[in-house]
C-alpha cells in the first residue's frame, strides 16, 4: 500500500514540476472579448450598439421597459385614474415633488462617448458600415441629451469619455451646465450631421434612420422654440446664465428649423411615410397603428419586442379588461371623463357627453355605446368604451339597475347578484368590469384603456406576454409638429393643411380653414392624437401652461364640461361616467341605458403644478461632487 502511495506522490510532484505556473495562471479569459475582437468584427460592434439602444429606451421610460409606455405615468395628470389601491394616494395630495421626472446618467453618456471614440479608431470595419454605426451612436447620444434637457434644462455637454487620473484633483472632470439653448442646438446639429449616414429605409423601425433623425430634430427644435416664445409668461422659471430659459428672439429660428425638418419627412425625401389607413373601421384603424407591424407606413422609430427573442412586456396584462382575461388580470388604467369629453363631434364642435337634455332630464339610449356616437374616431381607438368588445368578448362595464322610482340596485363585488323587485331569482346587477367605487382593477371611471393593448389572445398571459412595440416617432406627430411650427411662423394655410390630414383619418372630414387655426386648436389636436404616448407633460411644460391647467383647485361637476377645447382648461381631478340599465317593467324606457357623471371617493386632492416642477431637481450628490453646477430655479 505504501509503495502505491509513493508512486502516486512522485507522479503528482513530477506533474507539478512540469507545469508553467505563469502560463497556467495567466491564461486569457474565455468569457470576455478583447477590444481587438470587438472592434474588428461588425457583428460584435453591432451587439455593443444594440446594448446602447436598449439602455436608451430603458432610461427614456424611467426604468419601465417592461410596462410600455409606462403605465404608472399615464394616470399622473388626470387624463386617467389608476385603478390600483396602492396608487390611490396620488389622488389625495396636491401635486408633485420637484424631484419628479429627473434624469442624470452620465455613465451612459460616457459609454456612448467611448463607443464613438473606439469605433472612430477601428480600422478594419467597412467604411459604410462604420459610418452608420457612428451615426447611430450619435443619434442615441443626442436623443439622451434631449431627454435630459426636457427634464433638467441645460446640462454639462460632455462629448469625450472622461477618465479620472487618481491625482486627488478631480476639478478637470467638473464641467458647468451648458445653456438650455446650447443643448437644443447640439441635438439639432447632430441630427443634421448624421442624417446622410443613416439609411432612408421605411421598413427599418428599431434602428435609427434618416427619418428618425429628422423627427428628433423637428421635435427638439419645436420644444426649444416653444420655450423661447412662451417662457416670457413665466419669467421666474429662468436662470441668469441661460441654463434655464431661452431668449424670445430665438423662437422664430427654431420654428423654422422644426418646419424644415418635418417637411423633409412629409415630402417623402427620406422615404414614403404616410398615415396608417388599412382598416375601414376608423377607430380600430387608429388602435392598429400600435400593434400592426406589417408594412406600417406611419411608424418611424420604435422599441420592438419579439416573443422569439424573449423580449416581451406585460402592458396588456396589466391593463386589459379584467373580466374573462387570461389569469383574470388587468384593469389598471381608467381614462377619465375629462379626457373623453375632449374628443370633438364630427362637425368640428366641442360638446359634453349628452347624459341629460336641456331640461335636465336623463337621455335614454338603446345601446350603451350610442352615447358616444358621432365623435372623433380616435376616442374609441384610444379608450375602451362600455358596450364595445375586446379579444372577441363584450366589455362588461355597467354600474347597476335604476328602478322607476330612481333607486339604484347594484353590488359591491364584480358581477354581484340581487333579486330585483317583482322577481324571485337573483341576477347580475353590476358589471364584471365594474364600475365599483374603490374596487381596484375595475373600470372605476367607466372606461378602460384601448391604445397599446394587444388584441392577440394570450398577450395578457404571464409567460407569453405581448410583442406590441413602443412607438417613439410616428408620421402623425411629424405632421402636427409641422402644423404647430407653421402656425407660429404665420403660415396658417400650411398649418391647416397638415392638421386636416391628421383629422380626416379620424373621420373629421370637414376641413379646418386657415382662420380656424389658433393655439387652442394646436393644443387640442396633440392631446387627442398623441394621448398616452409621453407627450402631454412635456407639451404643457414647453408651452408654460401646466401651472394653469393644474392649479391645485378642485373641479366641480358644472365646471367639468365647460370650455372644452380650450388649451388652459383646468384639469386637476379625474371624473368618471357610469352607465345604468333601466328596470321599470311596463315603461317605454325599460331596458334602456342612462349615464351619470361621478367623482370617485378616492379623489380627495387636486393637482397643483408648481413653478418648480417645470425643471426637475438636480440631486445633492451631483451638486456636492461638482460645485460648478447651479441649481434650477424655484428649488
Amino acid at each position: 500500500m505504501k509503495k502505491i502511495f509513493y508512486i502516486l506522490l512522485i507522479g503528482v510532484l513530477t506533474l507539478n514540476w512540469g507545469c508553467d505556473d505563469d502560463a497556467f495562471l495567466n491564461r486569457p479569459p474565455t468569457n470576455i472579448l478583447t477590444d481587438a475582437q470587438i472592434w474588428n468584427s461588425e457583428e460584435q460592434v453591432l451587439s455593443v450598439l444594440g446594448d446602447l439602444y436598449n439602455r436608451y429606451v430603458d432610461i427614456a421610460t424611467f426604468k419601465t421597459i417592461n410596462d410600455i409606455p409606462g403605465w404608472t405615468t399615464i394616470g399622473d395628470f388626470n387624463e386617467a385614474f389608476w385603478s390600483e389601491a396602492g396608487r390611490y394616494n396620488a389622488f389625495q395630495n396636491s401635486g408633485w415633488d420637484v424631484r419628479s421626472w429627473a434624469a442624470w446618467d452620465y455613465g451612459y453618456i460616457r459609454e456612448m462617448n467611448l463607443f464613438i471614440q473606439k469605433c472612430t479608431a477601428a480600422e478594419k470595419l467597412d467604411p459604410g458600415v462604420k459610418a452608420r454605426f457612428l451615426a447611430e451612436a450619435r443619434f442615441l447620444r443626442a436623443s439622451y441629451y434631449f431627454e435630459l434637457v426636457k427634464r433638467m434644462g441645460g446640462v454639462p455637454l460632455i462629448l469625450e469619455p472622461l477618465t479620472y487620473d487618481f491625482s486627488g484633483d478631480p476639478s478637470y472632470l467638473q464641467h458647468p451646465r451648458a445653456k438650455e439653448s446650447e443643448i437644443y442646438d447640439f441635438v439639432i446639429s447632430e441630427a443634421e450631421a448624421i442624417k446622410a449616414d443613416l439609411p432612408a429605409n421605411v421598413g427599418e423601425k428599431s434602428r435609427a434612420t434618416r427619418a428618425a433623425a429628422l423627427a428628433m430634430e423637428a421635435r427638439a427644435a419645436l420644444y426649444a422654440a416653444s420655450i423661447a416664445k412662451y417662457g416670457t409668461n413665466t419669467p421666474s422659471v429662468a436662470l441668469p446664465g441661460g441654463e434655464v430659459g431661452i431668449p424670445a428672439s430665438m423662437a422664430q429660428g427654431y420654428y423654422t428649423k422644426a418646419l424644415a425638418a418635418a417637411k423633409a419627412i412629409i415630402d417623402g425625401s427620406v422615404g414614403a411615410y404616410a398615415l396608417y389607413t388599412k382598416k375601414p373601421d376608423l377607430s380600430e384603424n387608429f388602435a392598429s397603428i400600435f400593434y400592426d407591424k406589417a408594412n406600417n407606413p406611419e411608424v418611424i422609430f420604435v422599441e420592438d419586442y419579439k416573443l422569439q427573442s424573449g423580449k416581451v412586456h406585460y402592458f396588456t396584462g396589466w391593463n386589459q379588461p379584467r373580466y374573462g382575461a387570461e389569469e383574470e388580470e388587468g384593469g389598471r388604467i381608467n381614462p377619465s371623463l375629462n379626457f373623453v369629453e375632449a374628443f370633438e363631434k364630427l362637425d368640428n364642435t366641442f360638446a359634453p357627453i349628452p347624459t341629460v337634455n336641456a331640461a335636465g332630464t336623463p337621455v335614454y339610449y338603446d345601446n350603451q355605446v350610442d352615447i358616444f356616437a358621432g365623435r372623433d374616431a380616435r376616442l374609441a381607438g384610444t379608450v375602451m368604451l362600455p358596450g364595445t368588445t375586446f379579444k372577441g368578448r363584450a366589455v362588461d362595464i355597467w354600474a347597476g339597475f335604476q328602478l322607476g322610482n330612481g333607486t339604484v340596485v347594484s353590488g359591491d363585488d364584480r358581477g354581484a347578484q340581487k333579486t330585483l323587485p317583482g322577481k324571485t331569482v337573483p341576477e347580475q346587477v353590476v358589471g364584471f368590469d365594474g364600475p365599483i367605487d374603490g374596487f381596484e382593477f375595475t373600470a372605476q371611471t367607466g372606461f378602460y384603456l384601448r391604445k397599446y393593448l394587444d388584441p392577440v389572445v394570450g398577450s395578457g398571459q404571464r409567460g407569453v406576454n405581448s410583442e406590441v412595440w413602443l412607438v417613439r416617432y410616428r408620421f402623425a406627430e411629424v405632421l402636427l409638429n409641422a402644423a404647430e411650427a407653421a402656425f407660429h411662423l404665420g403660415q396658417l394655410p400650411v398649418a391647416a393643411e397638415y392638421m386636416n390630414i391628421v383629422r380626416a383619418r379620424a373621420g373629421l372630414v370637414t376641413p379646418l380653414k386657415a382662420a380656424d387655426i389658433n393655439f387652442d386648436r394646436i393644443v387640442h389636436e396633440r392631446r387627442v392624437e398623441l394621448a398616452f404616448e409621453g407627450h402631454y407633460l412635456y407639451d404643457m411644460k414647453r408651452w408654460r401652461i401646466a401651472h394653469q391647467i393644474m392649479d391645485g383647485n378642485a373641479i366641480s361637476q358644472a365646471e367639468l364640461s365647460k370650455d372644452l377645447g380650450k388649451a388652459t382648461k383646468r384639469n386637476t381631478q379625474p371624473y368618471g361616467l357610469w352607465s345604468y340599465k333601466i328596470y321599470n317593467p311596463g315603461s317605454p324606457t325599460n331596458g334602456k341605458w342612462i349615464y351619470k357623471v361621478t367623482k370617485l371617493s378616492r379623489v380627495t386632492g387636486a393637482d397643483r403644478f408648481q413653478l418648480g416642477n417645470y425643471y426637475s431637481y438636480i440631486s445633492d450628490d451631483v451638486v456636492n461632487n461638482n460645485p460648478k453646477i447651479v441649481r434650477n430655479p424655484n428649488h
